[in-house]
């Protein structure tokens, strides 16, 4: 076993198993993760919180994967009777996006569920989410990044029931501009970054997002706590 402090990771995620009583911690995990190869996932599993066994091998491209740097940011969720992941990918000939994986156990190993990424091949994406509306009906919660498009967007695309792809067009939910603590970055300041959505409901039942934000006067980004709302069926942000 080894202690938390003694593991190398970025952008940690934490799947609690009800079933086992236990914690998975995924996360970006290879040796270089800005300008190495894409090597996989790997994954960690206590009981504490503090003493983790592992790290096992969670996700290993085969040969053919469409992409092979910028392995990112893996988020897994037990739905369905199966265990999902939805992770960040990269290529030289293609733009950075989210692809779904499925695997039997948290361990893995994950698989990809299709041949491509669920987000639009003409934008640049990251930090795919899963929510299931009041409705049972699955979405992706995803950004289109600032390097793209400057002014950073937090957006939501609904999916197929076996969340293989995408089941219909996808909706801004706001810009990063938008939001009234965010500060623009970059030579000209006129970069605005969204990052990392994950969407919950509080003991009050309030639908909230927690996401990343660069805020005034600050080098690092912070955490802030974003209400959302479901309408007619789509996502939206709370005015």
């Amino acid at each position: 076993m080894i202690s938390r402090e003694q593991i190398r990771i970025r952008d940690p995620y934490i799947l609690v198993s009800e079933q086992e009583q236990c914690y998975y911690l995924y996360g970006t995990t290879d040796d270089n993760v800005w300008s190495g190869p894409g090597t996989g996932f790997d994954t960690y599993k206590s009981t504490d919180l503090e003493q983790w066994d592992g790290p096992y091998p969670a996700f290993r491209p085969a040969a053919g994967f469409w992409a092979d740097h910028h392995f990112w940011a893996p988020e897994v969720y037990f739905h369905k009777d199966s265990y999902y992941m939805f992770a960040s990918f990269k290529s030289e000939d293609k733009r950075r996006a989210t692809q779904i994986l499925k695997a039997d156990g948290p361990l893995g190993p994950f698989e990809p569920i299709s041949s491509t990424p669920v987000t639009p091949p003409e934008w640049e994406c990251l930090d795919g989410t899963l929510h299931i509306d009041e409705n049972g009906a699955p979405w992706m919660v995803f950004c289109q990044e600032w390097v793209q498009v400057k002014d950073g967007k937090m957006c939501a695309i609904p999916l197929t029931e076996d969340l293989s792809e995408a089941a219909g067009e996808p909706i801004a939910l706001f810009a990063a501009s938008e939001a009234p603590w965010t500060v623009a970055g970059g030579e000209e300041k006129n970069v605005y970054v969204t990052d990392g959505p994950f969407l919950f409901k509080n003991k009050a039942g309030e639908l909230l997002m927690l996401a990343m934000h660069t805020p005034n006067n600050q080098p690092n980004e912070r955490a802030v706590f974003i209400e959302v709302e479901e309408m007619d069926g789509t996502i939206r942000r709370k005015q």
